[in-house]
């Protein structure tokens, strides 16, 4: 190879292993950064630094969340003492439906089959001695009721029940038992958190603990059995079967709620998120009367009610829908001697202003017979105050219809006044007047025709609007022979003349 050649080819070795070489440190960062790079050098104390201020706000989140932690293991461990399973037993006897088609004295002769059905709930320890909040439907209807405590089952007995808010009260033989820290379901806020304890499914799930948040308060129609007054928690904490009976407490450990219902979804009837509780301050009325009298008595204003909306409110010049507007006012009622009249909006009552229909009549059922309040209401666009004494409530809603009812024996008719339930028992459509709801057999009205449901209109030529009126011009014209009605039956009026009977 001559000299020259050897010489270029060195050259174009040394010049690419000089680019090789840059390309090396550059990766290693061994050149330093020109003007268009403003790469900052590393500095190892700087970082260090910077990485623990990361770790001290990362610490602090941590530090949070461990004090939530420990704030929910500080509550159950409070709790789960005052909880407790419930276990009910009831015999079911079935006939052979056989025997409803063979009458042989041997089919008679079998005795019917029976079966034991078995029931799982949970409840509160309320009192030393042994007294037991829960639902009554965890006991309803029970031929034995078994409570366990510390592995050890013990036998209860039914101290009162309330289906109407689905509350009971039950009692063991036990002393100096863990209770539970009564707080103010009124105070709860919506988002607040909460837990859940309860036995789900199954007593050996027993002391199970659920955290969520309020999800809402004041729920009502969520259709709850046989309960009347609803004014229901909701919650996201996990409520499933056997939780019923149950605390729903706060993050201080006190007791805000039974725990009730749940809506369900799919085969297994689990919890999806939607569970109600009864609030303690609700359950705390109705226990207290439970253990002292074995019932409950609740205060009656004596008026049929609705809720408004805001075309309903607008039209009748009311300054917002909170509250609940006075269909009807029961004769001889405790609104009917204070002055309470049809028409008029009742806003609130002692000063609490009152939300709708639901709760003006829990907020009157809290109150014992024999009360004076002050209901605040709206008559033809002025503000009012009247004071109600207020009555008991019929143990029977329907009982309410006896005060509004008169029986005049001459004529052989009951009536009574139009309501809301007569109106739906016989489908009538009239606004107004007194409903004949029985009929004498064999007397002229029989002999006429009129029959119950329908309603009078007139008592000689003077619109009648309750069964007092009613009374009152039968009353008046107690020297006549004959009584002229006019009746109203689905779209047809007619008139019918009676002849009193002197009995």
């Amino acid at each position: 190879m001559s000299k020259h050649k050897t010489i270029g080819v060195m050259s174009l070795m040394l010049f690419l292993g000089a680019i090789v070489g840059l390309i090396v440190a550059s990766n290693f960062e061994w050149t330093k950064p020109g003007i268009a790079e403003s790469k900052p050098e590393f500095k190892l104390a700087a970082n260090a630094s910077e990485a623990a201020s990361n770790e001290d706000d990362l610490s602090g989140d941590v530090a949070d969340l461990a004090a939530t932690s420990k704030a929910y293991v500080s509550v159950a461990k409070r709790v789960m003492p005052t909880v407790v399973s419930i276990t009910s037993e009831k015999v079911v006897r079935v006939r052979n439906p056989l025997t409803e088609f063979f009458h042989e004295d041997w089919w008679r002769k079998r005795r019917p089959r029976e079966f034991r059905q078995d029931g799982l709930g949970s409840g509160v320890i309320i009192s030393p001695e042994g007294y037991i909040l829960t639902n009554n439907h965890v006991i309803r209807e029970s031929d034995a009721i078994a409570v366990l405590i510390d592995k050890k089952n013990y036998k209860a007995t039914v101290v009162g029940a309330d289906p109407k808010t689905d509350l009971a009260v039950i009692k063991i033989d036990a002393k100096n038992l863990p209770v539970a820290r009564l707080g103010n379901s009124d105070a709860l806020e919506v988002g607040e958190l909460v837990m859940a304890v309860g036995s789900p499914f199954s007593i050996h799930l027993a002391h199970s603990v659920t955290a969520g948040i309020v999800s809402g308060k004041g729920r009502n129609q969520v259709g709850v059995g046989e309960v009347d007054y609803e004014d229901f928690i909701q919650t996201d904490a996990a409520i499933n079967p056997g939780n019923s009976g149950g605390a729903l407490v706060n993050l201080r450990g006190e007791l805000v709620g039974i725990n009730t219902a749940i809506v369900s979804g799919g085969w297994g009837g689990g919890n999806v998120g939607i569970g109600f509780a009864i609030p303690i301050n609700l359950a705390r009325q109705i226990m207290t009367q439970l253990i002292e009298t074995g019932k409950v008595v609740r205060g009656w204003l004596g008026v049929n009610i609705s809720s408004v909306d805001q075309e309903i409110a607008q039209e009748m010049n009311l300054p917002s829908t909170d509250g609940a507007l006075v269909r009807e006012v029961i004769p001889s009622s405790p609104a009917f001697k204070a002055g309470v009249r049809d028409g008029d909006f009742i806003v609130a009552i002692d000063g609490t202003p009152m939300r709708d229909q639901n709760h003006l009549m829990n907020f009157i059922a809290g109150f014992r017979p024999g009360t004076a309040v002050q209901v605040k209401l709206i008559r033809d666009g002025r503000e009012r105050t009247v004071t109600v004494k207020l009555g008991e409530r019929p143990e029977d809603p329907n009982e309410e219809l006896t005060s509004t009812e008169t029986r005049s024996t001459e004529l052989g008719l009951a009536v009574a006044d139009l309501s809301e339930n007569l109106a739906n028992e016989f489908d009538i459509q009239e606004e107004s007047g007194v409903v004949v709801v029985e009929v004498e057999s064999g007397s002229q009205a029989d002999e006429e025709g009129i029959r119950p449901g329908d309603v009078i209109k007139e008592v000689d030529r003077k619109p009648v609007k309750s069964a007092a009126e009613y009374r009152r011009v039968l009353d008046q014209a107690k020297d006549r022979k004959v009584v002229l009605l006019r009746i109203a039956r689905g779209d047809a009026n007619f008139f019918v003349a009676l002849k009193r009977r002197n009995d």
